[in-house]
């Protein structure tokens, strides 16, 4: 058996959680055929609350750190959501329209897209998928919709008051 990547929110700075939850998903669980690419290619409904206090926007992404790159594989960054935001239904990651308010947009991601992109893993061993949801301490991120993912997910890093995971499976 091989040994699997860690999380990257294993290395990133430590900040608080929240409570994340899903109607779709569950930790550890694994994914649905309508939440991965050849199948319905929905994002998952996602919930939270308990963001802290200093909270200004709300980025959502989903990261595949067993994808056989090097630097693992990004599925969704949803970005500028409101503060006031407590969650997303499912298939909220097909658009920038999907998304709650108006400067709510998605970054790219590495199929390339600016939409959710499900799990599209090659055989082998199942990938995780770590759903998370970051609490930011700005409005809006300085990023552009083109930047490459790294590119956003620095930024995001860097804003982060605190942040909640659900990990999901899929493998073919």
């Amino acid at each position: 058996m091989s040994v699997r990547p860690p999380l990257p929110y294993e290395f990133l700075p430590q900040v608080p959680s929240f409570e994340l939850t899903s109607e779709d998903i569950t930790e550890g669980g694994t994914l649905a055929e309508e939440f991965i690419h050849a199948g319905g290619n929905l994002s998952p409904q996602l919930a939270w609350s308990g963001l802290p206090e200093g909270t200004r926007s709300i980025a959502v992404t989903c990261y595949d750190p067993d994808a056989p790159t090097g630097s693992g594989w990004w599925h969704w960054l949803a970005l500028g959501l409101p503060a006031d935001t407590t969650g997303l239904p499912r298939g909220a990651g097909s658009s920038d329209a999907d998304l709650p308010g108006v400067n709510s947009f998605h970054g790219r991601n590495d199929f390339p897209g600016n939409k959710y992109d499900g799990a599209a893993p090659p055989p082998g061993p199942a990938h995780r998928y770590a759903f998370a949801v970051h609490a930011l301490d700005v409005d809006a991120l300085d990023v552009a919709a083109d930047l490459p993912p790294a590119q956003i997910g620095f930024n995001i890093t860097f804003h982060t008051l605190a942040r909640a995971v659900l990990t999901a499976e899929y493998g073919i």
